[in-house]
């Protein structure tokens, strides 16, 4: 069986910016672009990026699977927000990952990291 993984919205950005350790932006370009629609609607919300990064994201979510908001995801939020101390957008990238069954690409950790289910990996540390 293949793994499959979701995107937090932090690694794409630190993918097209050049933070990421090369270790972590080779796991990142092997991998199908597969985002949320929280993180979609993130990583182009911030109007200063510079054009270069901006059209890079451009192409991203042009070929990316973006998850909308199921109702499965939508009942999986609210659990999460119930149960755990969580931001929305935290909770609904969570549990696109855990209805999804995909393992959570995120330097996050601490938002996510109580989630039982959650397999959590951080591409600035492999």
């Amino acid at each position: 069986m293949v793994e499959q993984y979701l995107l937090d919205t932090n690694p794409v950005i630190d993918f097209f910016n050049s933070s990421l350790p090369i270790a972590g932006k080779n796991f990142i370009a092997g991998i199908e672009p597969t985002i949320s629609i929280i993180s979609y609607i993130e990583l182009l919300s911030n109007k200063n990026i510079p054009k270069l990064e901006w059209n890079q994201l451009l192409d991203f979510v042009q070929i990316a699977v973006i998850y909308d908001l199921k109702k499965e995801i939508v009942e999986q939020t609210i659990i999460l927000r119930q149960n755990f101390k969580i931001k929305t957008p935290d909770a609904i990238v969570a549990a696109t990952a855990l209805v999804h069954n995909k393992k959570l690409i995120t330097r996050n950790i601490s938002d996510f990291k109580n989630i039982p289910g959650l397999t959590i990996i951080d591409p600035s540390n492999l």
